[in-house]
């Protein structure tokens, strides 16, 4: 890891951890906890109020994502479910009330503080089907095919390996399991310069891919079915949006009808049920016998 990426990544975590610090505090002010300071593109006000008024007060203040990826992703009932960037753990409770007592809801995030402050708003809310992990998105603390559903909420924008993002996204999936997260986006025709003219990147705007970039990471780890739609805009040429992608299902036994062009061992179909001399003058026994088939019974 260069020393760039060391010190990036450094910044990302002293910013968050001192937005959990800040929530954490006003919680024991007399006022209660106060929002972490964002403009209207980021933040609990992209959550319904219902939403944020049935959840602890300090998973609602410590949110900073840039959309709710909660309401996009098609969670069902026993899905588990991988928040990447999961903070104050907004995303994984409302996702735990969607996927019910036989699902299971991870958060994953590398901040001491953002852990501890999930882990108090996980028993405030009375959670009992959600696991917090200390961890990077780019290393994820989690076996492959592990989970049907991955969200996230304006984080993978932070990373400084996305390949790695997409690469550990995808291997912890299971077969068939499909992307459903939030993060910002820029035109194709901004290059990474004029990116960062728009915002910093813990401000999750330099760091941000443009929608080619972000289709191409997510088709080069294996994903299909690639969708993104942008929500609202946060900058010039800047954009909040739904990023959808699937990995693909286990493809099934080929059950076709044996054609001319299978055939080996002088049969077609060989070493299948469905075994057939080609040609028919010639048994199946005779014509595995003349050419010393490997699946002669």
């Amino acid at each position: 890891m260069s020393d760039q990426t060391t010190d990036l990544r450094e910044t990302v975590r002293r910013r968050y951890a001192a937005a959990a610090v800040l929530v954490t505090e006003g919680e024991a002010a007399c006022c209660g906890p106060q929002p972490v300071e964002v403009d209207e593109n980021f933040g609990s006000t992209l959550y319904a109020a219902d939403e944020r008024d049935s959840l602890p007060a300090e998973a609602v203040a410590a949110s900073l994502g840039c959309g709710n990826p909660t309401a996009v992703a098609e969670l069902r009932a026993g899905d588990r479910v991988l928040d990447l960037g999961s903070g104050g753990g907004i995303d994984v409770l409302l996702s735990a009330r969607r996927v019910g007592p036989t699902g299971r809801v991870y958060g994953v995030d590398m901040t001491d503080e953002m852990l501890a402050l999930a882990l108090a708003n996980a028993a405030k809310a009375g959670a009992t089907n959600v696991e917090f992990l200390k961890g990077t998105i780019e290393a994820l603390p989690l076996p492959a095919n592990t989970v049907d559903v991955v969200i996230s909420n304006c984080v993978i924008n932070l990373s400084t390996d996305k390949a790695a993002v997409f690469g550990e996204t995808y291997r912890v999936l299971r077969p068939g399991g499909r992307l459903g997260v939030s993060d910002v986006v820029a035109d194709d025709s901004l290059t990474p310069a004029q990116r960062a003219e728009r915002g910093d990147h813990v401000g999750c705007i330099a760091g941000a891919l443009s929608f080619a970039e972000y289709r191409a990471g997510l088709e080069a780890a294996g994903f299909t079915d690639v969708e993104i739609r942008p929500t609202h805009t946060v900058a010039d040429g800047m954009h909040s949006a739904i990023v959808h992608a699937t990995k693909p299902a286990l493809s099934e036994p080929d059950t076709r009808a044996a054609t001319p062009t299978d055939a080996c061992c002088g049969v077609n179909a060989c070493c299948t049920d469905a075994e057939t001399p080609t040609d028919p003058t010639v048994s199946v026994s005779a014509a595995k016998t003349t050419s010393g088939c490997a699946c002669e019974a």
